[in-house]
């Protein structure tokens, strides 16, 4: 088939490389976002998909909005059969979705109808789900909620970070959304539509979602760690400052810490938890670079009492 796939982040790239590798179909345009500031700078950078792309020599479109007349042209000038998505970032107008005979077909990094939306890795892991996965589906103008063609399962791991379960799953995926549309090419794939039930969804996580509540459980602030970093960065407050905390790790046989007490050595640094302690192990300070817990501890100079402010 011939393929228009869209895509922006750096996650994005395995399945742009896979469909670029398959020697099936050929990839005859990639659709992103506008380059965006970034850095101290701020200069205007391309996202990793166009830059993979151009690496490629294949045509980058960057549509301000996907529904412009000019996008929309050249879309219908090039006329593809399919037109792979992830991790596009623009919401498709109807208008759009019409184009490509077999449509645009998304792949969703969870095992859909579970957490619909911009954020399913990092939802899963602070829901403290034990399997995820990834789909493929055929976009609708609902939010995540066309038929399902095929997916692949994932382990998350004790110890996974959003970013370290979203970078697994971007391979696993590649390989699911190639075979997708060789499915869809020779015929023997049809997309089956979701169920009614399991439904949940998984909205975007700000900064202020991801503020640490130490009356939680020592298991619950060790899935907002993970769940969080890389971005947006679990954090509590230090003396009036923001602290971000990128690894914890609980420990059931400390039980004697008020939530949010520190009890700092010279090698560990525990908080309480409306459970048991975590040990923070890695965090970082405003406007430092990111430290080992019990560096940081002994450069601040914690006295005894103090807390972590949730």
């Amino acid at each position: 088939m011939k393929l228009v796939f869209a895509g922006t982040p750096e996650v994005a790239v395995p399945a742009l490389d896979a469909l670029l590798a398959s020697g099936r179909h050929e990839v005859a345009a990639v659709v992103t976002r506008p380059d965006a500031p970034a850095g101290r700078g701020r200069r205007l950078v391309a996202s990793p998909v166009a830059d993979r792309a151009e690496e490629a020599g294949i045509e980058v479109l960057k549509p301000a909005k996907p529904k412009d007349p000019e996008f929309l042209e050249r879309l219908r000038e090039i006329g593809p059969d399919c037109c792979p998505v992830v991790a596009y970032g623009a919401l498709l107008p109807r208008v759009a979705l019409d184009i490509p005979a077999h449509g645009w077909v998304n792949l969703h990094f969870s095992l859909l109808p579970a957490w619909r939306g911009a954020a399913p890795v990092q939802h899963a892991i602070m829901a403290g789900d034990e399997i995820t996965g990834a789909s493929t589906f055929l976009i609708e103008e609902g939010l995540d909620s066309g038929p399902v063609y095929g997916t692949v399962t994932e382990e998350i791991r004790a110890t996974d970070t959003s970013g370290d379960l979203l970078t697994r799953l971007a391979f696993a995926g590649a390989g699911l959304l190639e075979a997708t549309m060789d499915g869809i090419e020779d015929g023997t794939l049809k997309a089956v539509p979701q169920p009614a039930d399991g439904i949940s969804l998984a909205p975007k996580v700000n900064v202020g979602d991801a503020h640490l509540d130490w009356s939680a459980p020592a298991l619950r602030v060790d899935r907002m760690v993970r769940g969080c970093t890389p971005a947006p960065g679990a954090w509590t407050t230090f003396r009036g400052e923001r602290l971000k905390l990128i690894q914890v790790t609980p420990v059931p046989d400390r039980t004697d810490l008020a939530p949010g007490q520190i009890s700092a050595g010279k090698n560990n640094v525990y908080v309480g938890t409306g459970s048991y302690a975590v040990e923070l192990v890695w965090v970082q300070a405003q406007g430092k670079k990111p430290m080992r817990a019990a560096d940081w501890a002994r450069g601040v100079r914690i006295a005894e009492g103090e807390r972590l402010e949730g």
